[in-house]
Protein backbone atom coordinates (compact mmCIF):
# COMPACT_ATOMS: atom_id res chain seq x y z
CA UNK A 1 0.00 0.00 0.00
CA UNK A 2 1.11 3.49 -1.15
CA UNK A 3 1.11 6.60 1.59
CA UNK A 4 1.13 9.78 0.21
CA UNK A 5 1.87 11.70 3.35
CA UNK A 6 -0.36 12.34 6.53
CA UNK A 7 -2.19 15.14 5.37
CA UNK A 8 -6.30 14.16 4.55
CA UNK A 9 -6.88 12.56 1.44
CA UNK A 10 -10.27 12.66 -1.16
CA UNK A 11 -11.89 10.30 -2.66
CA UNK A 12 -14.22 11.26 -5.42
CA UNK A 13 -16.90 9.36 -6.42
CA UNK A 14 -18.89 11.32 -9.19
CA UNK A 15 -21.75 9.44 -10.30
CA UNK A 16 -23.38 11.03 -13.58
CA UNK A 17 -27.24 12.08 -13.75
CA UNK A 18 -27.96 10.86 -10.03
CA UNK A 19 -30.69 13.90 -8.37
CA UNK A 20 -32.51 13.33 -5.27
CA UNK A 21 -36.03 12.18 -6.37
CA UNK A 22 -39.02 11.55 -4.76
CA UNK A 23 -39.34 8.13 -2.74
CA UNK A 24 -41.07 6.78 -5.30
CA UNK A 25 -40.04 3.35 -6.44
CA UNK A 26 -42.45 3.24 -9.18
CA UNK A 27 -40.46 6.11 -10.78
CA UNK A 28 -37.19 6.31 -8.92
CA UNK A 29 -34.88 3.35 -8.67
CA UNK A 30 -32.53 4.94 -6.04
CA UNK A 31 -36.12 4.68 -3.59
CA UNK A 32 -36.65 0.63 -4.79
CA UNK A 33 -32.97 -0.52 -5.22
CA UNK A 34 -31.21 -2.96 -2.80
CA UNK A 35 -28.70 -0.64 -1.60
CA UNK A 36 -28.28 -1.85 2.04
CA UNK A 37 -24.69 -0.32 2.43
CA UNK A 38 -26.00 3.14 1.26
CA UNK A 39 -29.07 2.99 3.68
CA UNK A 40 -26.88 2.42 6.32
CA UNK A 41 -24.96 5.41 6.10
CA UNK A 42 -28.58 7.05 5.72
CA UNK A 43 -29.86 5.72 8.90
CA UNK A 44 -31.62 3.67 6.51
CA UNK A 45 -33.18 5.77 4.34
CA UNK A 46 -33.10 5.61 0.91
CA UNK A 47 -31.39 8.41 -1.21
CA UNK A 48 -34.23 10.49 -2.09
CA UNK A 49 -35.69 14.11 -1.20
CA UNK A 50 -36.75 13.53 2.16
CA UNK A 51 -33.67 12.17 3.49
CA UNK A 52 -31.23 15.25 2.92
CA UNK A 53 -29.91 16.82 4.94
CA UNK A 54 -28.82 14.55 7.02
CA UNK A 55 -25.80 13.56 9.31
CA UNK A 56 -24.35 10.65 11.74
CA UNK A 57 -21.32 10.09 13.21
CA UNK A 58 -19.83 8.52 9.78
CA UNK A 59 -21.58 10.29 6.97
CA UNK A 60 -23.21 13.70 5.99
CA UNK A 61 -26.02 13.99 2.74
CA UNK A 62 -26.79 17.45 1.73
CA UNK A 63 -28.82 18.38 -1.19
CA UNK A 64 -27.01 20.94 -3.84
CA UNK A 65 -28.39 23.34 -6.43
CA UNK A 66 -27.44 21.87 -9.88
CA UNK A 67 -29.25 24.55 -11.49
CA UNK A 68 -27.05 27.43 -10.62
CA UNK A 69 -29.45 30.08 -11.19
CA UNK A 70 -29.56 29.73 -15.08
CA UNK A 71 -32.81 28.69 -17.03
CA UNK A 72 -33.37 25.07 -18.31
CA UNK A 73 -32.16 21.98 -17.30
CA UNK A 74 -28.54 20.81 -15.94
CA UNK A 75 -26.61 19.50 -18.47
CA UNK A 76 -23.18 17.43 -18.12
CA UNK A 77 -20.47 19.55 -19.64
CA UNK A 78 -21.29 22.58 -17.99
CA UNK A 79 -22.64 21.08 -14.64
CA UNK A 80 -18.73 18.90 -14.45
CA UNK A 81 -16.93 21.97 -15.66
CA UNK A 82 -18.94 23.75 -12.64
CA UNK A 83 -17.83 21.01 -10.06
CA UNK A 84 -13.81 20.96 -11.31
CA UNK A 85 -13.71 24.96 -11.06
CA UNK A 86 -15.54 26.17 -8.53
CA UNK A 87 -17.27 29.05 -10.64
CA UNK A 88 -20.84 28.65 -11.68
CA UNK A 89 -19.88 28.00 -15.43
CA UNK A 90 -23.23 28.04 -16.57
CA UNK A 91 -23.93 31.30 -15.55
CA UNK A 92 -20.85 32.74 -17.24
CA UNK A 93 -21.77 31.49 -20.67
CA UNK A 94 -25.25 31.95 -20.07
CA UNK A 95 -26.67 28.29 -20.64
CA UNK A 96 -26.37 24.68 -19.31
CA UNK A 97 -24.81 22.71 -22.40
CA UNK A 98 -23.92 18.73 -22.69
CA UNK A 99 -22.99 16.28 -22.90
CA UNK A 100 -19.12 17.26 -24.41
CA UNK A 101 -17.37 20.36 -23.29
CA UNK A 102 -18.06 22.98 -26.44
CA UNK A 103 -15.16 25.53 -27.31
CA UNK A 104 -16.74 28.02 -23.98
CA UNK A 105 -16.99 25.27 -21.66
CA UNK A 106 -13.31 23.91 -22.58
CA UNK A 107 -11.92 27.39 -22.41
CA UNK A 108 -12.39 27.12 -19.04
CA UNK A 109 -11.50 23.72 -18.12
CA UNK A 110 -8.02 24.33 -20.28
CA UNK A 111 -7.08 27.58 -19.00
CA UNK A 112 -4.40 27.93 -15.85
CA UNK A 113 -4.40 31.55 -15.75
CA UNK A 114 -6.00 34.41 -13.79
CA UNK A 115 -7.49 34.36 -10.50
CA UNK A 116 -9.17 31.46 -10.37
CA UNK A 117 -5.93 28.99 -10.99
CA UNK A 118 -7.44 26.70 -13.03
CA UNK A 119 -9.32 23.42 -12.69
CA UNK A 120 -8.81 21.58 -9.45
CA UNK A 121 -6.42 19.07 -10.96
CA UNK A 122 -4.65 21.81 -12.28
CA UNK A 123 -4.77 23.88 -8.73
CA UNK A 124 -3.61 20.52 -7.10
CA UNK A 125 -0.75 19.93 -9.42
CA UNK A 126 0.26 23.58 -8.59
CA UNK A 127 0.28 22.98 -5.32
CA UNK A 128 2.74 19.75 -5.05
CA UNK A 129 -0.21 17.32 -4.66
CA UNK A 130 -0.79 14.27 -5.90
CA UNK A 131 -3.87 13.53 -7.96
CA UNK A 132 -5.51 10.89 -10.68
CA UNK A 133 -8.31 9.81 -12.78
CA UNK A 134 -8.61 6.00 -11.90
CA UNK A 135 -10.81 5.27 -14.85
CA UNK A 136 -9.12 3.58 -17.28
CA UNK A 137 -9.61 3.84 -20.68
CA UNK A 138 -9.20 1.01 -24.05
CA UNK A 139 -6.79 2.14 -26.97
CA UNK A 140 -10.12 2.22 -28.99
CA UNK A 141 -10.96 5.38 -26.90
CA UNK A 142 -7.20 7.37 -27.58
CA UNK A 143 -7.75 6.36 -31.06
CA UNK A 144 -10.87 7.69 -31.75
CA UNK A 145 -9.84 11.09 -29.86
CA UNK A 146 -7.36 10.95 -32.14
CA UNK A 147 -8.53 10.93 -35.56
CA UNK A 148 -11.41 13.64 -34.32
CA UNK A 149 -13.99 10.48 -34.13
CA UNK A 150 -14.45 11.27 -30.13
CA UNK A 151 -14.36 14.65 -28.31
CA UNK A 152 -13.25 14.30 -24.50
CA UNK A 153 -15.86 14.80 -21.89
CA UNK A 154 -14.71 17.61 -19.29
CA UNK A 155 -13.35 15.32 -16.32
CA UNK A 156 -10.82 13.91 -18.89
CA UNK A 157 -10.21 17.14 -20.36
CA UNK A 158 -9.37 18.88 -16.92
CA UNK A 159 -7.04 15.82 -16.38
CA UNK A 160 -5.25 15.77 -19.59
CA UNK A 161 -5.04 19.98 -18.87
CA UNK A 162 -3.28 19.74 -15.68
CA UNK A 163 -0.50 17.37 -17.46
CA UNK A 164 -1.60 14.33 -15.76
CA UNK A 165 -1.96 10.85 -18.11
CA UNK A 166 -4.93 9.29 -18.81
CA UNK A 167 -4.65 5.66 -17.43
CA UNK A 168 -4.96 2.66 -19.94
CA UNK A 169 -5.23 -0.87 -20.41
CA UNK A 170 -1.87 -1.61 -19.45
CA UNK A 171 -3.22 0.33 -15.88
CA UNK A 172 -6.21 -1.84 -15.36
CA UNK A 173 -4.34 -5.38 -16.16
CA UNK A 174 -2.16 -3.51 -13.02
CA UNK A 175 -4.52 -3.22 -10.37
CA UNK A 176 -3.89 1.05 -10.83
CA UNK A 177 -7.38 1.73 -12.77
CA UNK A 178 -10.46 0.55 -12.96
CA UNK A 179 -13.22 -0.08 -15.44
CA UNK A 180 -16.38 2.13 -16.37
CA UNK A 181 -18.48 -0.69 -14.42
CA UNK A 182 -15.55 -1.47 -11.87
CA UNK A 183 -15.54 -5.26 -12.26
CA UNK A 184 -14.17 -5.41 -16.13
CA UNK A 185 -16.97 -7.49 -17.38
CA UNK A 186 -18.12 -4.47 -19.14
CA UNK A 187 -14.23 -4.34 -21.24
CA UNK A 188 -15.06 -8.54 -21.74
CA UNK A 189 -18.56 -8.08 -22.92
CA UNK A 190 -18.66 -5.14 -24.42
CA UNK A 191 -15.17 -4.31 -25.78
CA UNK A 192 -14.32 -8.37 -26.46
CA UNK A 193 -11.40 -7.69 -23.92
CA UNK A 194 -11.31 -11.11 -22.64
CA UNK A 195 -8.11 -10.52 -20.85
CA UNK A 196 -9.26 -8.06 -18.32
CA UNK A 197 -9.38 -8.88 -14.78
CA UNK A 198 -12.39 -9.79 -13.05
CA UNK A 199 -13.47 -8.27 -9.51
CA UNK A 200 -16.27 -9.11 -7.96
CA UNK A 201 -17.68 -5.43 -6.40
CA UNK A 202 -16.63 -5.41 -3.13
CA UNK A 203 -13.30 -6.33 -4.18
CA UNK A 204 -13.36 -3.60 -6.51
CA UNK A 205 -14.25 -1.39 -3.39
CA UNK A 206 -11.63 -2.54 -1.50
CA UNK A 207 -9.34 -1.88 -3.84
CA UNK A 208 -10.69 1.37 -4.80
CA UNK A 209 -9.90 2.39 -0.98
CA UNK A 210 -6.22 1.28 -1.71
CA UNK A 211 -5.61 3.25 -4.60
CA UNK A 212 -7.18 6.18 -3.29
CA UNK A 213 -3.92 6.52 -0.31
CA UNK A 214 -1.65 6.52 -2.97
CA UNK A 215 -2.68 10.01 -4.01
CA UNK A 216 -3.93 13.18 -2.45
CA UNK A 217 -7.16 13.73 -4.38
CA UNK A 218 -8.52 10.54 -6.67
CA UNK A 219 -11.25 10.39 -9.03
CA UNK A 220 -13.42 8.10 -10.27
CA UNK A 221 -16.34 8.81 -12.98
CA UNK A 222 -19.62 6.72 -12.86
CA UNK A 223 -20.65 7.54 -16.09
CA UNK A 224 -23.60 4.50 -16.43
CA UNK A 225 -25.61 5.98 -14.05
CA UNK A 226 -26.30 8.40 -16.36
CA UNK A 227 -27.17 6.13 -19.42
CA UNK A 228 -29.29 3.88 -16.95
CA UNK A 229 -31.00 7.42 -16.85
CA UNK A 230 -31.66 7.83 -20.28
CA UNK A 231 -32.68 4.05 -20.72
CA UNK A 232 -35.76 4.34 -18.94
CA UNK A 233 -35.01 0.58 -17.90
CA UNK A 234 -35.93 -0.02 -13.87
CA UNK A 235 -35.46 -3.56 -13.97
CA UNK A 236 -31.72 -2.49 -15.24
CA UNK A 237 -31.40 0.58 -13.42
CA UNK A 238 -31.80 -1.59 -9.89
CA UNK A 239 -29.40 -3.66 -10.88
CA UNK A 240 -26.71 -1.18 -11.70
CA UNK A 241 -27.35 0.20 -8.30
CA UNK A 242 -27.34 -2.98 -6.55
CA UNK A 243 -23.54 -3.08 -7.77
CA UNK A 244 -23.11 0.13 -6.76
CA UNK A 245 -23.47 -0.59 -3.80
CA UNK A 246 -21.70 -3.68 -3.15
CA UNK A 247 -18.35 -1.60 -4.40
CA UNK A 248 -19.39 0.91 -1.42
CA UNK A 249 -19.56 -2.20 0.91
CA UNK A 250 -16.29 -2.81 -0.27
CA UNK A 251 -14.77 0.55 -0.17
CA UNK A 252 -16.19 1.13 3.88
CA UNK A 253 -15.04 -1.79 4.79
CA UNK A 254 -11.41 -0.91 3.97
CA UNK A 255 -11.85 2.95 4.52
CA UNK A 256 -10.29 4.90 7.28
CA UNK A 257 -12.27 7.58 8.12
CA UNK A 258 -9.64 9.40 10.22
CA UNK A 259 -7.34 9.75 6.99
CA UNK A 260 -9.72 11.25 4.63
CA UNK A 261 -12.88 11.49 3.59
CA UNK A 262 -15.07 9.99 0.31
CA UNK A 263 -17.18 12.53 -1.98
CA UNK A 264 -20.39 10.87 -3.15
CA UNK A 265 -22.15 13.48 -5.87
CA UNK A 266 -23.44 14.34 -9.37
CA UNK A 267 -23.09 17.08 -12.19
CA UNK A 268 -27.36 16.82 -12.19
CA UNK A 269 -30.35 14.63 -11.45
CA UNK A 270 -31.58 11.64 -14.53
CA UNK A 271 -31.58 8.44 -13.01
CA UNK A 272 -33.94 9.54 -10.08
CA UNK A 273 -36.55 9.80 -12.49
CA UNK A 274 -37.06 7.42 -15.33
CA UNK A 275 -40.57 8.64 -16.54
CA UNK A 276 -38.45 11.42 -18.13
CA UNK A 277 -35.68 10.28 -20.73
CA UNK A 278 -33.58 13.98 -20.48
CA UNK A 279 -32.19 15.07 -17.36
CA UNK A 280 -33.75 16.73 -14.17
CA UNK A 281 -33.82 20.09 -12.03
CA UNK A 282 -33.62 18.19 -8.72
CA UNK A 283 -30.95 19.27 -6.30
CA UNK A 284 -28.42 16.41 -6.31
CA UNK A 285 -26.83 14.58 -3.37
CA UNK A 286 -23.26 15.60 -1.66
CA UNK A 287 -23.21 12.05 0.33
CA UNK A 288 -19.94 12.99 2.45
CA UNK A 289 -18.31 10.00 4.53
CA UNK A 290 -15.31 10.56 7.31
CA UNK A 291 -14.73 11.98 10.86
CA UNK A 292 -16.80 14.50 11.69
CA UNK A 293 -14.25 16.93 11.94
CA UNK A 294 -12.85 16.42 8.10
CA UNK A 295 -16.71 16.69 6.87
CA UNK A 296 -17.48 19.76 9.05
CA UNK A 297 -14.36 21.19 7.31
CA UNK A 298 -15.45 20.34 3.87
CA UNK A 299 -19.06 20.75 3.78
CA UNK A 300 -18.98 24.45 5.13
CA UNK A 301 -20.84 26.46 3.21
CA UNK A 302 -21.82 23.63 0.98
CA UNK A 303 -25.46 24.11 -0.95
CA UNK A 304 -24.48 24.06 -4.53
CA UNK A 305 -22.55 22.45 -7.59
CA UNK A 306 -19.93 25.73 -7.15
CA UNK A 307 -18.79 24.84 -3.82
CA UNK A 308 -17.59 21.68 -4.21
CA UNK A 309 -13.84 22.48 -5.62
CA UNK A 310 -13.58 25.51 -2.81
CA UNK A 311 -14.40 22.35 -0.23
CA UNK A 312 -11.86 20.13 -1.83
CA UNK A 313 -8.84 23.08 -1.39
CA UNK A 314 -10.03 23.80 2.29
CA UNK A 315 -9.68 20.05 2.86
CA UNK A 316 -6.49 19.73 0.93
CA UNK A 317 -4.40 22.80 1.12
Amino acid sequence: MIDNGTGPRLLFLFLDGVGLGANDPVINPLAGAAMPNLRALLGGQPLVTGAAPFESQRATLLPLDACLGVPGTPQSATGQATLLMGRNVPAEIGYHYGPKPNPAVAAFLRSSNGAHGGNLFQRLQNAGKRSALLNAYPQSYFAAIESGRRLYSAIPLAVISAGLALKTADDLRAGQAFSADFTGQGWRERLKLEDTPLLTPAEAGTRLADLATGYDLAFFEYWLSDYAGHGQDMAAALNLLATLDEVLGGLLAAWDDEAGIILITSDHGNLEDLNVRGHTTHPVPAVVIGSPELRRRFTAGLSDLTDVTPGILRLLL
